[in-house]
């Protein structure tokens, strides 16, 4: 191997790793499907309240959808934990603006859930969980292994947490003012603009960070190798108890 050949192989790792990262996230946070299903019955329901002022058609209309998506998703034998989430978020959206008759509250339910979500994203990471590494790390096959034997991707989940806490406020700065100031159709239109700019700022950033990290600790892998260490240890001992009896009985005969 010459010195040519090593820079080539630092880069074909650097960039399996970042693949393998990107495909991580991609999974973790749904994709491009997990988008649409998290903007449609918002979107939905903005349009037809913005063309007729109806509240309940709106409601009926964005819980349909969310219902479709899910039937479509169980059709596929797909992942349905995105699709049920939107269907839960819907639900109590249509619930909130039901019982108090105001269209606006529709959307009260999702920007609480923000809301909570930036404060556990910056109070984990601040007590050294970063709650971002909580999610990711089964995804990675890591589980909790980077609390305390791989620093370096410690601070990259702490960072990764601090940019979506972050830019989780800035979207709750943005949405809560326009909740008591602006009217049904202004907040609608403002918050379905802002469901995908900032989630995919996040996630870039998030790939950022762990693309630079050092690799996750595959435990799963390790806990298979001690188990195939023992059992091969087992069928030695195995071995060895029963060749010496016939040892035994070979030093008798003689």
């Amino acid at each position: 191997m010459t010195s040519l050949d090593k820079p080539t192989e630092n880069t074909t790792a650097d960039d399996d790793a970042r693949a393998a990262t990107e495909a991580a996230l991609f999974e973790a946070f749904g994709g491009v499907r997990g988008m649409v299903e998290t903007v449609l019955p918002g979107l939905l329901f903005v349009t037809i309240f913005t063309i007729n002022k109806d509240l309940h058609w709106s409601a009926i209309a964005a819980l349909a959808v969310s219902l479709l998506l899910v039937v479509v998703r169980l059709a596929r034998r797909d992942t349905v934990k995105h699709a049920f989430s939107g269907v839960f978020g819907v639900a109590f959206g249509v619930v909130f603006a039901m019982m108090t008759g105001n269209a606006k509250d529709f959307y009260l339910p999702g920007m609480l859930y923000t809301l909570g979500l930036a404060v556990a994203y910056i109070v984990t990471t601040l007590a050294g969980v970063p709650l971002l590494g909580l999610m990711l790390g089964p995804v990675f096959k890591e589980n909790l292994s980077w609390r305390t034997r791989n620093p370096g991707r410690k601070k990259a989940y702490a960072k990764a947490s601090w940019a979506w806490g972050l830019i989780l406020l800035a979207k709750c700065a943005i949405l809560f003012p326009l909740y008591w100031w602006a009217d049904t159709t202004q907040l609608g239109w403002v918050l379905v603009t802002l469901k995908i700019p900032p989630f995919l700022l996040a996630v870039w950033l998030t790939w950022v960070f762990l693309a630079k990290a050092p690799a996750p600790i595959d435990v799963f892998a390790e806990m298979e190798a001690e188990e195939k260490a023992e059992e091969e240890g087992k069928a030695a001992l195995a071995q060895e108890d029963g060749e010496a009896p016939a040892a035994g009985r070979h030093r008798r005969q003689t």
